[in-house]
């Protein structure tokens, strides 16, 4: 019997979308796990459309998805492809013709005969249940396939019958004949890995139908290592147990994940843990209590083969570190695992370990300090007061809140470390937005054992309850007071006063106070004095101390009109951060200050370069991730990217209303107001403007003026006159106060539609800054009294090396106005040409030219182009599908709104 090879060109219908729709019926598996393959999607489709390819084999780990990406690949080839499903299990690989075993079943009795017959009578019935269709064979190899069913596949490849899509682990676990045939390019191999991060994001996306926080795809992803079996599987875990919450039409995580009594991912675990080693089972085991173990001393207990062995099966990840840590290379193996064990199991365990020797805690890193805290929590052992107050300590540093409040609260009042305790307990209650709480701890404290403190250990502490008190408003007035009694008492103490003598020292912490109350109340100009000295490494050796002070002069500068200044003292003091790396907290200060430096400058590119690095160990901090997606979708927002920021800025809202932070969810409802305005939509701006009316709560001065510019700017897109009143009014007090800059900010955004003393005043504010920022609004300011479009097109253009969108906008349209109004067509062009290309950008221009006509629109755009690439009226029309009247009509339109003259004037334009 003669068998002819199906044609396997990729025709018509394949590439018809309204084909491919009606007959995809995917699985749920298939639909939640598409988005994220779309890659490797296309390169099985195309190893299946390819004329001379036999197919494709799809290989990877368990649990990747393969067999899934196999079922999606071939439904959406269409209706006039015939699938047939085979599968090699443990139980077929040494039956002959296992996986064919029902077709086997079906042939007529003189097919029997001999090996050779079987294989035609095979290949024959095969054609006939195609009828004349393309065929396609999925092959899952959850086993070996035996020889005969291999023959009888490789003659259906060949002669042309069919093709396939094997599933297997990896290459090994195909018959050789299959190795020949991709060594030869007949098959091509598609490896399927873990999701990356972005990958599991989209999952996410796809399985829970609606945003998703950053904290929770990071969270999620390092949990299942881009699993996308486990993925979904912790997803239905999180789900149940609550912890997996849609807030604000957001999906986040209302708390830390735990897997106690996750059936699903248990019974995941279980079929991992039955084909490991008894050996492997404990080092598991270890992992799992301890999280991370020195590899000296993991091989010390297991010996170094074991470990090797481990970390080649995947199991085991060792970092880089000089101590060379060990941890499970699978997050929730270690958090199911340890779920199983007993108390008593864990405390054999901790000793096994330990070797009857508690680490010192002055040699630990906060994650290893954290990590041992756990353990013994775990095994109802007792911290020592002196581990018990790091680890305390460690928690605020991570911002692990109630952590650091349980380890706070062994102490007891006669422990000598009990005083810094309360002052962690304070740090830990203004995390999670409890000011009174904090000042209660704190008050804890008695005057005799305040008397009793050594003079570094008592700073610290009305360092701690200044700290507090900016926060309630009954006590923030008090802060002075409370820091010169300090003062005075210390310089009261007797002994040397120059540093490193303990009394300098803790004079100098005072010093720091007193320049942080006047950041928070927004006194910089004051401050900038006492700063410089402070900040400069000649008169200050105490590096604490200077590197904290030029932080918070590097604000006070950018905020008073110096941001030039601010920027060179930001690279400066970034140069110097590694040096200073022991300093604890210091690179978290740099980073929320050098922010708010590169924010007033207009730089928001760089903000969020700043915050990029730090963004995958934040996202797993749940009272810090709120933090950095709304400082992400700020620097957005500043530059009048609205439908960017909004991802960022709901996720953060929907953290904070289940998380507050200090002061800043009245900052995420303002910020998400002003990205609705930007896109024009009145309805959802106006919800997030009454949210933020009816929340109440205390902020510094940068977080408030951050909240009320957005709250305003919002107010003035949706055309309230009181709004702009405020913006005018609040830039009034900060020239009074000498914040140029966020004068200038406000009276910028104030002044879209401003009268002659506006634009005096803008420019007089101008006067008073440095940077490109500055000169933006000077250029605006003159350019609008003096209704020069020149003048605006030079500010336009400094705009766009910023790439402010709407500022730019603004100063297109208004030199689209002056330009027209001075019969100078050349500028008018420009102007408009660009102002064309922003509406796709911006989608509420802040000022539409009130003269000409309005901006091209997208059938205009298209045939502007066409023309000024040469392209004949009868050309265009037959390409777009128009009469040659219809596009005469469109061609006046756009050399009218342009204000050109000829086909050869649109080149560059549109």
């Amino acid at each position: 019997m003669s068998i002819e090879p199906l044609s396997w060109e990729r025709g018509s219908q394949l590439n018809d979308p309204d084909v491919r729709t009606e007959n995809v019926g995917m699985s749920e598996a298939q639909r939640w796990s598409a988005p994220a393959r779309s890659a490797n999607l296309e390169a099985v489709r195309t190893a299946l459309t390819s004329a001379g390819s036999l197919g494709v084999v799809i290989t990877g780990g368990r649990g990747v998805g393969k067999s899934s990406l196999a079922r999606t690949a071939v439904s959406e080839l269409g209706p006039d492809v015939w699938s047939l499903q085979l599968r090699c299990g443990t139980a077929t690989g040494d039956t002959p013709y296992g996986c064919l075993a029902f077709l086997l079943a079906r042939l007529p009795q003189a097919y029997m005969g001999s090996p050779t017959a079987i294989l035609r009578g095979i290949t024959s019935l095969i054609r006939s249940d195609a009828a004349g269709r393309q065929c396609v064979i999925t092959l899952d190899t959850a086993g070996t396939i035996d020889d005969m069913s291999a023959g009888v596949l490789l003659n259906i490849l060949l002669t042309g019958t069919a093709r396939i899509v094997a599933v297997a682990p990896g290459i090994s676990d195909l018959p050789a004949d299959f190795h020949w045939l991709l060594t030869d390019r007949r098959l091509t191999e598609v490896r399927l890995d873990n999701l990356n991060e972005l990958q599991t994001r989209q999952v996410l996306l796809s399985l829970l139908g609606s945003r998703v926080s950053a904290s929770l795809v990071s969270t999620f992803h390092t949990m299942v290592g881009g699993n996308p079996l486990l993925l979904k599987a912790l997803v239905a875990e999180q789900q149940q147990s609550g912890n997996l919450v849609l807030s604000d039409s957001v999906w986040t995580l209302r708390d830390k994940v735990v897997l106690d009594g996750a059936a699903s991912l248990e019974d995941i675990v279980r079929s991992r843990w039955s084909r490991q080693s008894p050996q492997e089972r404990e080092v598991i085991e270890m992992l799992a209590c301890a999280r991370r173990v020195e590899l000296s001393r993991l091989t010390a207990v297991y010996g170094a083969g074991i470990v090797a062995d481990m970390e080649d099966a995947g199991l085991l990840e060792i970092d880089a570190s000089e101590s060379r840590w060990v941890s499970l290379r699978e997050m929730y193996l270690g958090d199911v695992v340890r779920s199983w064990l007993s108390i008593t199991r864990r405390r054999e365990l901790r000793n096994l370990l330990l070797d009857g020797q508690e680490p010192d805690p002055a040699g630990m890193t906060v994650e290893e300090l954290m990590a041992f805290a756990a353990w013994t929590n775990e095994c109802e052992a007792e911290l020592s007061p002196i581990m018990a107050l790091a680890a305390a300590e460690a928690a605020v540093q991570l911002f692990d809140p109630h952590f650091a409040l349980k380890y706070a609260e062994t102490l007891r009042r006669n422990d000598p470390q009990w005083v810094a305790a309360q002052r962690q307990k304070a740090a830990a209650y203004l995390l999670l937005d409890l000011p009174v709480q904090a000042m209660g701890a704190l008050d804890d404290i008695s005057q005799p054992q305040l008397d009793s403190l050594g003079a570094q250990e008592y700073a610290e502490v009305i360092a701690a309850k200044a700290r507090v008190m900016v926060w309630l408003p009954d006590h923030a007035d008090r802060v002075p007071a409370l820091l010169k009694t300090a003062r005075e008492r210390l310089e009261a103490e007797p002994g040397a006063k120059a540093w490193p003598d303990p009394v300098a020292a803790a004079t100098n912490r005072i010093s720091l106070s007193e320049f942080e109350y006047q950041a928070f109340v927004g006194d910089y100009a004051a401050a900038i004095p006492g700063l410089e000295a402070a900040a400069d490494a000649g008169l200050n050796p105490d590096l604490w101390f200077r590197m904290n002070s030029a932080m918070i002069l590097m604000t006070a500068l950018a905020m008073t009109g110096r941001e030039m200044d601010a920027l060179s003292l930001m690279r400066q003091l970034g140069g110097q951060i590694s040096d200073a790396g022991h300093i604890v907290g210091l690179r978290e200060t740099f980073t929320e200050r050098a922010y708010s430096v590169l924010l007033t400058a207009g730089q928001w590119h760089r903000c969020i370069d700043l915050l990029n690095p730090a963004a995958r160990e934040i996202h797993q901090l749940p009272y810090r991730s709120a933090a950095a997606e709304l400082a992400v979708g700020l620097a957005y927002v500043f530059a009048g990217r609205g439908a960017v920021a909004l991802d960022s800025l709901l996720s953060a809202v929907a953290q904070l209303e289940l998380r507050p932070a200090q002061g800043i969810r009245r900052e995420a409802y303002a910020a998400v107001a002003f990205a609705y305005a930007q896109l024009g939509n009145a309805g959802q701006a106006r919800k997030y403007l009454d949210k933020l009316q009816r929340s109440g709560g205390v902020a510094d001065h940068v977080t408030r003026s951050i909240t009320d510019f957005c709250a305003d700017m919002a107010g003035r897109w949706l055309n309230d006159t009181e709004a702009v009143n405020r913006l005018k009014e609040t830039a009034r007090r900060d020239i009074a106060a000498g914040r140029y800059t966020l004068a200038g900010i406000g009276l910028l955004g104030a002044t879209v539609q401003g009268t002659e003393a506006d634009f005096r005043l803008l420019e007089e504010v101008a006067g008073h800054r440095q940077g490109p920022l500055a000169e933006i609004s000077r250029l605006i300011a003159v350019g609008t009294r003096t209704h020069d479009a020149k003048t605006l097109l030079a500010g336009g253009e400094l705009a766009a090396t910023l790439e402010l969108d709407a500022v730019e906008a603004r100063c297109m349209a208004l030199a689209v106005d002056y330009a027209r109004q001075a019969g100078d067509p050349a500028a008018a062009r420009t102007a408009q040409a660009r102002l064309d290309i922003l509406a796709s950008t911006v989608a509420s221009l802040p000022i539409v030219p009130s003269s000409g006509s309005p901006l091209l629109t997208s059938r205009e755009r298209q045939i502007a182009r066409l023309a000024g690439r040469g392209a004949s009226n009868r050309d265009i029309a037959l390409d777009m599908g128009v009469s040659v009247r219809t596009v005469e009509g469109h061609l006046y339109q756009v050399f009218t709104k342009l204000g050109v003259t000829s086909r050869g004037d649109l080149t560059g334009l549109v």
